[in-house]
C-alpha cells in the first residue's frame, strides 16, 4: 500500500516534477514538501467525504448523555472521528433496510417473513457550546452507522490512492507550475481524477451486496 509520501511523490510526477519528498509531517524543507503538507490533508479528506467508502464505514453503539431536548427523547455523544452520519439504527437492526418484526404476516396464502421494515430512525446532529458534537433521536440504545475519518493510507484501496494522487496533483499544479500552465494542468488532473474516482467508486460498491426485502405482502411475494 502507498504511504503519504508515495502518494505525494506520484502526484508530483503527474505534474512532471522530478523532485521527490521524503517527509511531509513535518515537511522536510523543500517547496514541494511544504505544498504537499498543506494540500495532502485537504485532498484526502475531500475524497473521503465524496463517497461512503467501505474501508471508512463503521458501526458503533452510542454513549448516552444526560442532556435532553423537548423534541427528542435521547441524546448521544457522536464519535470523535465521524466524517459523515449515515443512519441511526435500533440495536437489533441487521442493516439499514430491514429487520425482524415480532410476528409474521399472512394474507391470501402469502407469508411475509417480517423482514422489510425501514430501520433508520430520525435524528438531528448539533454541536454544544463546549464543542461536543451530539446526536438527538427517539431511538433507545441507538447504534450509529457512519463513515470515519481514516488517515492511515494503509487502509486505502489501490484505486482510492490512485484517484487521490490526481486530486492532489490538481491542487499542487497552481503553486508548482504557476500561471496559465498551472491552471491548465490543474484542469487536466481534475479530469483524470474524475475518471479514477468513477472506477474507485464502482469497485467499492462491488464489495457489498444489499437486498432490500419488502414489508408489504403483495411485493414480498413477487
Amino acid at each position: 500500500m502507498a504511504s503519504e509520501v508515495d502518494i505525494c511523490n506520484i502526484a508530483l510526477s503527474h505534474l512532471g516534477d522530478v523532485s521527490t519528498v521524503s517527509s511531509i509531517d513535518p515537511p522536510e524543507g523543500s517547496a514541494q514538501a511544504q505544498h504537499c503538507a498543506r494540500f495532502y490533508p485537504i485532498a484526502r479528506d475531500a475524497l473521503l467525504e465524496m463517497h461512503t467508502w467501505g474501508f471508512t464505514t463503521k458501526r458503533i453503539v452510542l454513549p448516552l448523555l444526560s442532556n435532553t431536548l423537548e423534541q427528542w427523547k435521547y441524546v448521544y455523544a457522536a464519535p470523535s472521528n465521524v466524517l459523515n452520519f449515515m443512519a441511526i439504527l435500533s440495536p437489533d437492526a441487521m442493516d439499514d433496510y430491514s429487520q425482524d418484526l415480532p410476528v409474521a404476516y399472512t394474507q391470501v396464502g402469502i407469508v411475509n417473513t417480517g423482514q422489510g421494515l425501514y430501520t433508520p430512525q430520525p435524528y438531528e446532529v448539533e454541536t454544544l457550546q463546549d464543542g461536543t458534537q451530539v446526536i438527538y433521536t427517539n431511538q433507545e440504545n441507538a447504534t450509529l452507522r457512519y463513515t470515519a475519518k481514516i488517515t492511515d493510507p494503509a487502509m486505502f484501496s489501490p484505486l482510492f490512492s490512485s484517484a487521490l494522487t490526481h486530486l492532489l496533483a490538481s491542487y499542487l499544479a497552481g503553486p508548482i507550475l504557476k500561471g496559465e500552465v498551472g491552471r491548465a494542468e490543474a484542469k487536466g488532473q481534475m479530469q483524470l481524477f474524475q475518471a479514477f474516482y468513477a472506477k474507485a467508486t464502482v469497485s467499492d460498491a462491488m464489495q457489498r451486496r444489499i437486498i432490500v426485502k419488502q414489508s408489504t405482502p403483495w411485493m414480498a411475494g413477487r
